[in-house]
Parts: C-alpha cells; sequence; structure tokens
C-alpha cells in the first residue's frame, strides 16, 4: 500500500502554467464583467463622448492604445532597455490591450455614431480581437506566459516523461489503459487549421471521461481496503491531476504545428492591423475637432 501514500503525496506537475492561466482566466472574467456592466447600466445619462468623464474616457483609451507600441519598439530596440524589461513591457501590453479597449468602449457609451466613429471603434474591436486569439497561439507555443519559445522535441519528451510517472499509479492499473486510449483520440489527425480547436475539444471531453473513471475506480477500491479509504480524497486529487498534465501534455504535441504556423501568420498581421488602428483613430480625433 506504500504506493498509495506515494500518489497521494505527489506534487501537482504543471503547477506553474496552472496558475498562469488561472490569473489570466480570472482577468479575463473581470474584464468581461465590466463590459457587461457597461452594456446593461445606463450610462448615456452619465457619461458622454463630447464632454466631462466620456472625453476623458476617450482621452485615456487613445492614449493607452497608443503606449502599447512601446512593447514592439522595446523588443525591436536594445537601447530602450533603460525603460523596463521586454517581459515588463509583453505584460503591460496585454493588459493596456484590454484596458484601453473598455475606456473606449466606455466613451462611445457602447453604441455606434458618425462614420468616421464606427470605423474606428470597429478597428479596435478587430485589433482587440486579434490580441486575444495572439496571446492564446502565444501561449501554446511557449513555456509559461513569459517563457521561452518550446519545441516539438521538447514537448514530446515531456509527454513521454509523464507516461514513464505512471508506476505511480499501479494502485488503479485498469485506468492506464483508459488514458492511453484517451491520448490516442486526443492525437489522431485533423486538418491544420481545425487541429487546435479539436485537439482542446477532445482533451477536455476526454480528462471529464477519465476523471470520472478515477473516481469510480477509488470509490469502488476504498470499499475493499482500509488504507485507500483513509486516503481517497487525497487519492482521487493527485490521479485526477495526473490524467489531466498526461492529457494536456498530449494535447500541447498534437496542436504545437497549427499553432506555431497560425501564430507567426498572426504576428506578419497584428502590427499592420494596429497601426491602421492608429491612423484611423487620429483620424476620428482630428474630425471630431475640427467639424
Amino acid at each position: 500500500m506504500s504506493a498509495v501514500i506515494e500518489v497521494a503525496a505527489r506534487p501537482a506537475p504543471g503547477g506553474a502554467r496552472q496558475r498562469h492561466l488561472r490569473w489570466s482566466l480570472i482577468g479575463l472574467w473581470l474584464a468581461l464583467l465590466v463590459i457587461v456592466a457597461g452594456l446593461i447600466a445606463p450610462i448615456q445619462v452619465y457619461l458622454t463622448p463630447q464632454d466631462g468623464l466620456g472625453y476623458a474616457l476617450g482621452i485615456i483609451g487613445g492614449s493607452l492604445m497608443i503606449l502599447m507600441l512601446v512593447y514592439p519598439l522595446r523588443k525591436r530596440i536594445p537601447g530602450l532597455a533603460v525603460i523596463g524589461t521586454v517581459r515588463f513591457w509583453f505584460r503591460l501590453h496585454m493588459v493596456l490591450g484590454i484596458a484601453g479597449p473598455i475606456a473606449i468602449l466606455y466613451h462611445s457609451n457602447f453604441s455606434l455614431g458618425a462614420t468616421n466613429s464606427n470605423v474606428a471603434l470597429f478597428c479596435m474591436l478587430i485589433v482587440s480581437g486579434s490580441g486575444l486569439v495572439g496571446r492564446y497561439l502565444y501561449t501554446r507555443i511557449h513555456h509559461g506566459l513569459y517563457g521561452r519559445h518550446a519545441t516539438m522535441r521538447e514537448l514530446t519528451g515531456e509527454a513521454e516523461g509523464l507516461r514513464q510517472q505512471s508506476d505511480a499509479m499501479r494502485v488503479l492499473p485498469g485506468l492506464l489503459n483508459e488514458i492511453e486510449d484517451a491520448e490516442k483520440r486526443i492525437a489522431s489527425p485533423a486538418p491544420l487549421l481545425i487541429r487546435p480547436v479539436r485537439a482542446a475539444l477532445s482533451q477536455r471531453r476526454e480528462a471529464r471521461r477519465v476523471k470520472r473513471l478515477v473516481r469510480n475506480a477509488v470509490a469502488m477500491a476504498a470499499t475493499k481496503s482500509t488504507v485507500l479509504h483513509q486516503q481517497k480524497t487525497r487519492l482521487i486529487q493527485t490521479a485526477s491531476r495526473y490524467v489531466e498534465s498526461r492529457l494536456m501534455a498530449v494535447r500541447r504535441v498534437a496542436e504545437f504545428e497549427a499553432c506555431e504556423r497560425l501564430f507567426a501568420a498572426w504576428h506578419v498581421l497584428h502590427l499592420p492591423l494596429f497601426v491602421i488602428l492608429v491612423i484611423v483613430g487620429v483620424v476620428h480625433v482630428v474630425a471630431v475637432h475640427v467639424y
């Protein structure tokens, strides 16, 4: 029964990645709540784009969007090291990419206006949405949110290393076959463009299925062993984390090539889109103040 203690005491792999993901999701949910609040609240009673706080939010939002240009400049110009690290500006770039558009949405009262205003608004939404897509692709091909670029060899080695840890699961031997079958389904071939989505959906579906089998297997084994009964909750948690780690590793291998190619294409398009947004924004500001 020492294997039970070994499994229950084993630390969860991939903890740093999970923490980054958790904080990112918290930030996105907070941003979504702020947007929903603006959609349902009568903010037009308190804010107008022409003056007061509504006007100030337009200036603030536009300034934050322009400040986002510092990140690509810092990354390409070594002499700008005095203003901060690339990691700092990358983190700030993502925060500004959410805070700036939210300020602009409140500035516009979440409604359409004149033609030049509408063009600027839609350009901003496209660039902001593009940034979220790029951030997702970035995390799929890098070690963590601020880590170095991963390679297929590294990801394959990580997946293989997790398979070799299966001796700790010998208290639940039948589940190893289930995990291997799940890995095959996640890694099954798919067209390049839909491969990341297919791998993600398949991984989530298989993880739920295998974790359910883990709970049932542990519950059944616990009825026959006092030690297993005492360690039941911890064993379920640790085995579930092991399942999640293995299936996530296979998913990353399955989607890596597609995400790498898509990110390369995104990288070519994102900066020109942002430059267009800046030009359209300047035209909007000039048009508002001149006419």
